[in-house]
Order: structure tokens, then sequence, then C-alpha cells
């Protein structure tokens, strides 16, 4: 596209280059519209539920949106180039063009008296014509690529506030994932404080209870050696 972009005011330019250039346009704006409508669907999908899937998934829509952000501004800046050549060719051709007013009836009676005929008057109306419509012509393709340009400029717009969003969601969730991890780490942790506590008091009460035993046999054999 910036090849043919390139060929615009010079002695390869034609009317045939403009209209595939236009045609080319066209489609790519198409598809710049479209990817963006897929990528909010992509966008709308909630994200898996294991930590894994959901870094895997968030690098791919990361990696999708950067690569589109790139392809568009490329296509924005060859717009531009565009913009400015065909603004150049406009200001050549009024410069060029030396478009004549509409005869009055003195020039066409002068004419008339001098030539007999209004052939040259005629001739130089049919140049000017010729001229209005080239001018207006590119004036509307300066009006079209600046409605494209602005278009672009909006699906930047939405896909920053696209990133932006999905950014904070993704963090939170990674943060809450991560908050629950330590949550879970910290429960098994007080799980095995807990058991380790729960042995050692199980030991003691066998410790005190072999000790209240062996005391109680030591009475029991105090008393029956007394009697």
């Amino acid at each position: 596209m910036r090849k043919m972009v390139n060929l615009l005011g010079t002695p390869q330019d034609s009317q045939e280059l403009k209209q595939q250039l236009h045609q080319l346009q066209h489609y790519t704006q198409n598809l710049v519209k479209d990817t963006s409508g897929n990528l909010k669907d992509l966008n709308s999908i909630p994200p898996p539920a294991l930590v894994t899937d959901q870094r895997e998934f968030k690098m791919l829509k990361d990696r999708l949106q950067e690569e589109f952000a790139t392809a568009a501004n490329a296509f924005q800046d060859i717009q531009r180039y565009e913009l400015q050549k065909e603004k150049e060719e406009v200001r050549r051709t009024r410069a060029n063009s030396n478009i004549a007013p509409p005869p009055t009836s003195k020039d066409i009676f002068g004419e008339l008296r001098d030539n007999n005929t209004p052939k040259h008057l005629q001739q130089q109306q049919m140049q000017d014509d010729l001229d209005l419509q080239m001018l207006q012509q590119q004036e509307q393709s300066i009006q079209e690529l600046e409605k494209n340009i602005s278009e672009v400029n909006d699906i930047f717009k939405e896909l920053a506030v696209m990133v932006h969003d999905q950014g904070e969601i993704v963090d939170s969730i990674e943060a809450s994932v991560e908050k629950t991890e330590v949550f879970v780490g910290r429960g098994a942790s007080e799980l095995r404080e807990a058991a380790q506590y729960s042995n050692k008091l199980r030991k003691k009460r066998c410790i005190l209870l072999l000790c209240g035993s062996a005391i109680l046999v030591i009475l029991l054999l105090l008393i029956y050696y007394s009697n």
C-alpha cells in the first residue's frame, strides 16, 4: 500500500492506481473494524479456572492486541501520508488550473464579433469543468481519508480502554488467586501446627496416664504390704 501511495503525484500516477489504492484501503479499513470487534468478543470470554491457563490466556490476548495495534498504527501512518500527498496535489491543481470565471454577455458578444463563434469560450469552459471535476474528486478523497483516519483513531481509543480494563481484571484475578494461595498455604501450615500440637497433647496425656497408673500401683502396693 505504501508503494502505491509513493506513486501518487508522480508520472506513474493514474486513475487506475487511485482506484486500486481506494479498494485496498476500503478492504483494510473493514479488516481493522472486524478485528477490533473480534478482540472485543475475545475480551468478553471469561478467563480459565487454572492459574497457568489464565496466564497463557492473558499472554495470548496481549500478543494479539499488540500485533493488532502495530498493524493498525502502520495503516494509519499510510493514511496520513496519503492525506498529505492528496492535499499537496489539490494545491498544485488549483494553482495550475487557472479556472476562469463564468463569461459575461460582453465577453460572448466580443468573441462572436472577433471569431464569429464562441468555440474558444466553449473550450475554456470544458477545461474549467474538467479541472473542477478533478478538484471535487480529490477533495472527496481527502474527506473520506480524514473520516477513515478518525475511525481508526476511535478504534485505538477503544483498544486503549479495552486493554486497560482487561489488565485491571486480569491483575485482580491474579491477585485474588495469589491471595487464595497464600491463605491455602497459611491454612496448611496452621493444620500442620495443630496436628503437631495435638500429637504433643496425646503424648503428654499418655505420659501423665502412665505416671498416674504407676503412682496408683505403688500406693496400692504400699497399702497392701502395710496391712
